[in-house]
């Protein structure tokens, strides 16, 4: 069990402990006043309770100023509150029998808290608490049976709690062991694939510079358009399954909501031209505190959608000031959404379907990731819709930063003219790769030598571009930082892998140094590159792709 549940269970018993301690106390003088039970008893159980809460109070307090493991304050913990039942018991006669049900809480609360060892200790301290209440209770002696009934279901009920727990346990361990597999399994399958489709995008980039005619052309626009879709598919599964896992946390920054906006857009011109979309920014100039790659991934699948179900129509991109807040719409003029339809959009596997529709990409996972990451960063998500007009799909709540508007600084145009006479270092294992990004930078003038690890020989070379998972010897990062200090001097460099682009970011601890998520679009490198060379700060780019989360 993770070390957070286990305080957690250390803190919620104590406070258990001190609610039902706070029961027990409104029992008491609700049987005094209702019963025969002698004035002195009860003010002695009602003083006693009292006390137990004030003690009560002191170990939450410790639990919560101490948090962690301690096995003598659990231990501590039960017997404190078996003396507690004993004592209750016993001044109270057969009017507090039902606080029997309290002991009986306390011994399979705790073995279920806690694991099998202190379902041990706690059946065997319940025991004895029962044979001190046995021994000093007139009434228990005269009615034997009522102490047997109570002995056996002290032993029985734990002891059925005991195979329940074994069961849970082994369960939970095949589960866990599952999930570690298929944890490996997509993260092997995720740089597997994203290989090839890396690849035979850059190949792509290279036919659409070739001089095709227009059929020719068309062909590879089908072949952009299939990588797409498979990219996109791709892409929502292993969010969704990220998601699952609880690997998310939100990384806040503060960053002008433009750029962001832009890029997304940029992203999807492509697309949109495909669907015969118009696709129009309308962004605001606020700084706002988010993490930059969740809410790039919310407004991707928003815009992603617009231009899915509104093809041949226009997708606006807008920003609007709600409280002190920022929203980011996205608004369609596609078929729009019936009413019937509107209240399951953010299930998973949903799709929005009519009687012979027909078949639109995805599997319907687009929305619910959107609102997960949504409640992750704290902000909510809505849509609205008007059959046969068009949808509106809004996140709102973003934090606006403090300070005026910022005035975007003005990337250089991406233009192949100015990578012209790059002297570039690729450094790519897998050959197709190495291959295809080679002849796209050529292509694009620049002058290429390439390596599969740490080049032996001097290199001369004005930038460096390397795969982040190379072999066993050598990463990446580690080929940057030698080539930097080979030539003496701070190479501007970037990174590209098929793996979490966030764990390779902790693993550089470089933010000069970009990392690009394959497949990388050949925009996207362009635009990279051109910032590198002309030396700009890497935040005054265009984010880019939206990463997975």
């Amino acid at each position: 069990m993770p070390l957070t549940k286990l305080k957690n269970a250390e803190r919620n018993q104590a406070l258990l402990r001190l609610i039902v301690a706070g029961i027990a106390e409104v029992y008491t003088l609700v049987t005094a006043a209702f019963s025969s039970i002698p004035l002195a008893d009860s003010l002695a159980v009602l003083i006693f309770i009292a006390l137990f809460m004030v003690v009560s109070a002191g170990l939450l307090l410790h639990v919560v100023r101490r948090p962690g493991v301690y096995p003598w304050r659990r231990v501590l913990g039960m017997a404190f509150d078996y003396t507690g039942i004993s004592f209750t018991m016993i001044m109270g006669g057969e009017y507090l029998l039902p606080i029997y049900v309290v002991l009986l809480w306390v011994t399979v609360g705790n073995g279920m808290r806690y694991g099998s060892q202190y379902l041990a200790v706690s059946t065997t301290l319940g025991l004895i608490a029962l044979a001190t209440i046995f021994y000093n209770t007139p009434y228990w002696h005269a009615h034997p049976y009522v102490i047997a009934t109570v002995v056996l279901t002290t032993v029985i009920v734990p002891a059925y709690a005991q195979v329940l727990l074994s069961q849970t346990r082994e369960a939970y361990e095949k589960a866990d062991a599952a999930n570690f597999a298929r944890s490996r399994f997509l993260a092997q399958a995720s740089h597997d694939l994203r290989q090839p489709i890396h690849s035979i995008s850059l190949f792509t980039a290279c036919l659409r510079d070739a001089d095709l005619g227009p059929e020719e052309r068309r062909m590879v626009d089908n072949i952009d358009k299939s990588l797409h879709s498979v990219s996109q598919l791709f892409r929502s599964i292993l969010d969704s399954y990220t998601l699952d896992n609880g690997r998310v946390a939100a990384r806040t920054d503060v960053i002008p909501v433009k750029s962001l906006i832009d890029a997304v857009a940029l992203q999807n011109s492509e697309v949109a031209r495909w669907a015969g979309v118009t696709l129009k920014v309308r962004a605001s100039r606020h700084r706002v505190r988010v993490d930059p790659n969740l809410l790039s991934t919310m407004v991707q699948n928003l815009v992603s959608n617009a231009i899915k179900y509104g093809p041949g129509g226009s997708v606006l991109i807008g920003c609007r000031q709600r409280n002190g807040t920022l929203s980011i719409e996205v608004h369609d003029q596609g078929r729009g959404i019936s009413d019937q339809h509107l209240p399951h959009v953010f299930d998973e596997f949903y799709r929005v379907r009519q009687v012979r529709d027909k078949d639109i990409e995805g599997v319907g996972l687009g929305l619910s990731i959107v609102q997960r990451i949504g409640t992750l960063m704290g902000l909510s998500v809505r849509i609205a819709s008007r059959a046969g007009v068009g949808t509106v799909a809004s996140i709102d709540g973003i934090p606006i930063e403090a300070g005026p508007p910022l005035t975007p600084t003005v990337a250089p145009v991406a233009s192949t003219r100015l990578l012209a006479g790059l002297r570039v270092l690729l450094i790519e294992d897998d050959q197709n790769v190495l291959l295809a990004t080679a002849t796209l930078l050529e292509k694009w003038g620049c002058q290429v030598q390439t390596a599969t690890t740490i080049p032996s020989d001097d290199v001369q070379c004005d930038l460096v571009i390397s795969d982040f998972d190379l072999n066993t010897e050598a990463s990446g990062a580690d080929c940057i930082a030698y080539m930097r200090q080979l030539s003496g001097s701070n190479i501007p460099a970037m990174l590209i892998t098929g793996h979490d682009t966030q764990r390779v970011e902790d693993a550089v601890g470089d933010p000069t140094i970009p990392v690009l998520s394959k497949p990388v679009r050949p925009a996207e490198l362009r635009s990279m590159l051109t910032a590198l060379k002309a030396g700009l700060p890497l935040d005054a780019m265009p984010a880019g792709a939206a990463r997975p989360v």
